[in-house]
């Protein structure tokens, strides 16, 4: 399939204005911005993929184009990734069959679990996709930490037994107050920040009014859900790797040990 991947960076971050100018220094002390890491995250999609920078912000615009990214300048007026996509989409002028949107702030999302997102459009019955990640006994007990410090971080979702989403939260779903060792695998699963959309859907998105629990939880994807759009949950692995995502300033330090992992330096 013709695949275009769509970064959106903003800088008007609620939680942390500024974001994808952060400098984030690796174990061997390479320091690029967090744009450029997850810019480089996606990379190896470039074999079967046009990857793009999307922006509404001259700083954000300069600092992609030094290293090397393609941008789309997008309006002021998109209130999320989803909607960022469908502009840059359209500002291109060109056709494709598949929309990845990869978030701008997880530099620790591996090739593989973007190719098994694209991969899985082979089944025509999937209009918009995202991965599902289980999480870790420790990954849990980094999830329950944000929340008890009051920070809003990741996010976790509910799937049913077909593999489609049920709902997504900033909360921890499903409560569970059991404990779990470190290596143990859990009933929660971390919602990794890509999703993947056939044009058609990307399309009928913007033409759906924000919804409810959309706005609430500050979860884009939710207007799919509550309009009645399924969301295919694309089991995800880590192979051995580390996954977190910058969503506060609290983070940079969780993904700097291991961006190395990921991108070759």
């Amino acid at each position: 399939m013709k695949t275009l991947v769509v970064i959106p960076v903003r800088y008007a971050s609620v939680r942390f204005p500024g974001k994808p100018l952060a400098q984030l220094v690796s174990s061997s002390g390479v320091s690029r911005s967090l744009a450029h890491w997850t810019w480089l995250a996606a990379k190896p999609l470039s074999r079967r993929a046009r990857i793009v920078l999307a922006t509404d912000d001259d700083r954000i615009e300069a600092e992609c184009r030094s290293f090397g990214g393609e941008v789309v300048r997008t309006s002021t007026n998109c209130r999320n990734g989803t909607e960022r996509c469908a502009e840059a989409y359209r500002a291109l002028g060109e056709e494709f069959d598949l929309v990845v949107n990869l978030q701008g702030d997880a530099p620790l999302t591996p090739p593989w679990i973007l190719d098994a997102l694209i991969d899985a459009f082979s089944d025509t019955t999937i209009d918009v996709a995202t991965p599902a990640l289980p999480t870790s006994g420790r990954m849990l007990s980094a999830l329950r930490e944000d929340r008890r410090e009051g920070r809003v971080g990741a996010t976790t979702l509910v799937q049913d037994r077909n593999g489609n989403a049920l709902y997504f939260s900033k909360e921890v779903l499903p409560y569970t107050a059991a404990p779990f060792a470190d290596e143990e695998m859990t009933p929660v699963y971390h919602h990794i920040g890509a999703y993947a959309y056939r044009p058609a859907a990307l399309a009928a998105y913007l033409e759906l009014r924000e919804s409810m629990f959309e706005r609430t939880e500050g979860l884009e994807q939710l207007r799919f859900l509550e309009n009645g759009i399924p969301i295919r949950c694309v089991p995800a692995e880590l192979r051995g790797r580390s996954f977190w995502e910058v969503n506060n300033p609290e983070d940079i330090p969780k993904v700097e040990p291991h961006l190395g992992e990921i991108v070759a330096e």
